[in-house]
């Protein structure tokens, strides 16, 4: 059963409540901390993307052509196609000798609301690389083109890169592969339901990768990790939460549409999961915030850009504060 996670109050009136699930697990595993159901079903969305990019690290394709430690960031992002985040793109197309028109996901604008209106001032047309997850086809075409797999059908969950990738996925959260649910992702991809638990499992593969047995699968993740943190404004892009989170160079962190997202701790050895029902994604900062105060995190520094990008303050549109936002949930520690 859900349990509330955040409210929101209008004066003193609750206007809003946004209900959910939370998972925490240590190193073994185990669950050790808890909000609602941690054995909660959620499609990942795009917060599988650092699992989704390590077929293409892991035989190479990154190396293959040359790309940077920044490019190789960008397809574990969900990018607002930020003029930064265009150049990079680009200079991927240029370095693989792939063309936009072999993307699968369809033309748009920027997430990015000022990148957008830059675009339209400018009367320039939607682009696939403007999609939010062109990145990660992008790493997926290079895999295919340095391996000699399909191209055209690269999207397929019948393709060898998207059955590794799911095998890859099932490993790392030590559950089988036939027991993950698979859906359709927005870009075209296969996307992939597991449980908080099995998520917060996988995660904390990305901040202990000595938990890994295979030693290129761990160097994978190695260098997947590593490129999130020196590359954070590549997973996201201006005050989002994931670039902020990976600024703490402690945390591996990534979000997916609908409510879903996953952050794991180094030096505690800790991975949390969570599920926001309503699918909003506005409540992440303010839930990872509480969550980090509750196991007594040490860097208040992240717990405060947290607070910055979701005020505890609701001000309105002159600024005046008319409610507050508050965290209510309580982690049931079993440590």
């Amino acid at each position: 059963m859900s349990v509330a996670l955040v409210r929101e109050y209008r004066g003193d009136i609750e206007e809003c409540v946004h209900y959910g699930h939370i998972c925490g697990v240590d190193d073994r595993g185990k669950i050790v901390y808890s909000a609602g159901n941690p054995e909660a079903v959620s499609f990942l969305r795009s917060s599988a993307k650092p699992f989704q990019a390590i077929p293409v690290v892991r035989h190479g394709a990154d190396e293959h052509f040359g790309l940077t430690d920044e490019e190789a960031a960008i397809m574990m992002g969900s990018h607002r196609a930020e003029p930064f985040h265009v150049a990079v793109l680009e200079s991927m197309l240029r370095k693989t000798g792939l063309s936009e028109e072999q993307l699968i996901c369809h033309p748009t604008y920027p997430l990015s609301v000022y990148a957008t209106e830059a675009l339209l001032r400018d009367q320039k047309p939607k682009r696939s690389i403007y999609h939010n997850c062109s990145g990660k086809h992008l790493g997926i075409l290079a895999l295919c083109k340095a391996m000699g797999y399909p191209m055209d059908s690269y999207g397929s969950p019948e393709h060898p890169a998207q059955r590794e990738i799911l095998d890859t996925l099932a490993e790392l959260a030590e559950v089988p592969p036939e027991s993950i649910g698979l859906g359709t992702d927005g870009c075209g991809f296969p996307v992939f339901a597991l449980s908080l638990h099995a998520l917060a499992v996988a995660f904390l593969k990305l901040a202990c990768p000595d938990l890994i047995a295979k030693p290129d699968l761990r160097e994978a993740v190695v260098k997947i990790a590593s490129r999130m943190n020196a590359h954070s404004e590549m997973v996201a892009g201006t005050d989002r939460i994931c670039s902020s989170l990976l600024l703490d160079s402690n945390i591996v962190a990534k979000g997916g549409a609908k409510g879903v997202y996953g952050f794991s701790l180094r030096r505690e050895r800790l991975a949390f999961s969570l599920k926001v029902e309503d699918g909003s994604e506005d409540e992440w900062p303010l839930i990872v915030a509480s969550i980090l105060e509750q196991i007594g995190y040490g860097n208040q520094e992240t717990i405060d850009r947290m607070y910055e990008l979701a005020p505890l303050e609701i001000r309105n549109d002159n600024r005046l504060v008319i409610g507050h936002n508050k965290p209510v949930f309580t982690l049931h520690s079993n440590i």
